[in-house]
């Protein structure tokens, strides 16, 4: 594989500078670039990576250990190789360039067959560490792919299985995707991370999967339900936990605390547990909110979509009681994403289109 190896070369006089560039000439793939200033040196090093440094040990204002102490403190250039060419030869130096980070010594006057197979076995190193650099980015692009693909496979799982709660269900396979968008708007107004809001997105379908549990002749009643129908009915969120949880996934883990708690309310008056305020997940409290303005604006076969208007107002006469304040409030700070998700997720498409992203 050819790879192009780039050296600097530091020395404070023009001639020795000449020299060393004209034998790192001999070597193949390899592109020489010359200072006799140490600093500008340093500042090529933070905007370039070399291949191999060399640097003398005796120059003005800043020398060998210090240019390499200075040129080790930036990050991408750690691993380095730094061949330290000096004409003294005592110990003391050799442990302070060795402290700094310098990894071998060349003796003036340099030895050309010597300063040609160092500078050769140095290069031939950072060759391969080059490449463990460039097969670990590789690894690390096929670890990227793999997830994203057992994400995707994930997603539609967790999707078909919101699906075939809905299946049962009066409500349409579209109410799903556009509540599920309405709850990543409201994360998003609230400044929930990027990654927040895509768990939301994701783990808000599964808020109803309990429903599978729940009898037809109570689920599919188009009237009001009795007090003892509406107390099995109230079952669903602790199925819907039941199914969901121990999952592994965090997604699956999410909408199983979605599916127990989007029915609490904020002044405690809500179901299974009756939690009150900030004791209600918050993720819980903005599908809460997501989920029934969606219902209250959808046309069902057994009632007419109310009017945006009047949903809104049930949403704000609901603050602090029904729903948390400031879920409302992030709902409503950005209304034309509202109806753009609303326009976008009609009931007559997208039954198992992605879940989309705003």
């Amino acid at each position: 594989m050819m790879m192009e190896m780039r050296v600097i070369v530091i020395d404070d006089a023009e001639i020795n500078v000449m020299l060393l560039c004209r034998l790192l000439g001999k070597l193949d793939q390899c592109c020489a670039v010359s200072f006799t200033e140490p600093e500008r040196a340093l500042q090529w090093c933070a905007e370039n990576v070399p291949d191999l440094v060399l640097v003398d040990f005796m120059m003005p204002r800043m020398n060998g250990v210090e240019f390499i102490s200075a040129f080790r403190k930036i990050p991408s250039c750690v691993d380095i190789p730094i061949l330290m060419i000096t004409a003294n030869d005592e110990t003391a130096v050799r442990y302070d360039a060795l402290e700094a980070g310098a990894n071998d010594f060349l003796i003036k006057p340099v030895d050309k067959v010597e300063f040609l197979a160092r500078s050769k076995n140095m290069l031939a190193l950072r060759k391969n560490q080059r490449l463990l650099e460039n097969r670990a980015a590789w690894l690390d692009s096929e670890v990227q792919k793999a997830t994203a693909e057992i994400k995707a496979r994930e997603q539609e799982t967790v999707l078909r299985l919101s699906k075939a709660a809905d299946s049962r269900d009066p409500e349409t396979g579209a109410h799903i995707l556009r509540m599920a968008n309405y709850s990543k708007l409201i994360g998003a107004n609230m400044g929930l991370s990027e990654s927040q809001q895509q768990i939301l997105l994701d783990a808000a379908p599964m808020h109803d999967i309990g429903k599978v549990g729940i009898p037809d002749h109570i689920l599919l009643k188009p009237g009001k339900l009795s007090p003892e129908e509406f107390t099995i009915m109230k079952t669903h969120a602790t199925l819907g936990y039941q199914i969901l949880a121990g999952s592994q996934s965090e997604i699956v883990q999410t909408g199983a605390q979605i599916a127990l708690s989007h029915h609490e309310k904020y002044d405690g008056s809500g179901y299974p547990q009756g939690l009150v305020g900030n004791a209600i997940p918050l993720f819980a409290r903005i599908v809460a909110v997501a989920d029934v303005f969606d219902a209250l604006t959808s046309e069902r076969p057994y009632k007419s979509a109310w009017p945006l208007e009047k949903a809104v107002e049930f949403l704000r006469e609901g603050s602090g009681q029904h729903f948390d304040p400031v879920c409302v409030d992030a709902f409503l700070l950005d209304w034309d994403k509202v109806l753009e998700i609303r326009e976008r997720y009609k009931d007559d498409k997208n039954e198992l289109g992605g879940l989309g992203s705003f």
